[in-house]
């Protein structure tokens, strides 16, 4: 049985939301991609890292829900349903299963080495297996091309973002036990 919600869940939810959303105009374009460079992903990472699995996929649900009712919180400040619909679509969408990843990996621990791979898994590889052929379909474009363009040049960032997560999120977690210790 799903727990209920509570305040507190809410709360988190609504500040993780808000989190990326704001990380959301920090914008890198690329020439040669449809897909920006965001902070996005760091904080869909920092969800999932700090919270528990329903609260990270509440913060996701949440932004992913403004956004989609005309809220300018998507990449750049894009909003709208055309914005789930369109190239970024399987993206967002690996948003939402990626920080419930993330959560369900990292588990109870604290472990850095955890947190990192947590990152990894659901916050770059869960992201580019539903974002990439999402990409390829709405495009056109053959997969390999999507992978070129969706995928590869976004690594070394999103692997650097994965440990700057986890280390942040190691941070917050020890402060958050020690407070209700």
């Amino acid at each position: 049985m799903l727990k209920k919600l509570d305040i507190r869940d809410m709360i988190y939810a609504g500040f993780f939301a808000a989190l990326i959303a704001v990380l959301g105009y920090v914008v890198i374009p690329l020439p040669f991609s449809p897909v920006p460079i965001t902070g996005q992903t760091l904080a869909v990472m920092l969800a999932g890292s700090v919270l528990t699995p329903l609260q990270a996929g509440l913060s996701v649900l949440t932004f992913i829900f403004i956004g989609a009712v005309g809220l300018p919180v998507f990449s750049g400040g894009a909003a709208g349903i055309g914005v789930i619909v369109g190239t970024k679509g399987g993206y967002l969408l690996g948003f939402l299963i990626g920080a419930i990843i993330i959560s369900l990996i990292k588990g109870k621990g604290n472990s850095l080495p955890r947190m990192i791979f947590a990152c990894i898994t659901g916050g770059i590889l869960i992201v580019y297996i539903l974002g990439v052929p999402w990409l390829s379909y709405i495009t056109g474009m053959g997969i390999n091309k999507a992978i070129t363009v969706g995928a590869l040049p976004f690594i070394p960032g999103d692997i650097l973002k994965a440990i700057i997560a986890g280390f942040i999120a190691k941070k917050i977690n020890a402060h958050r036990r020690n407070r209700h210790a």
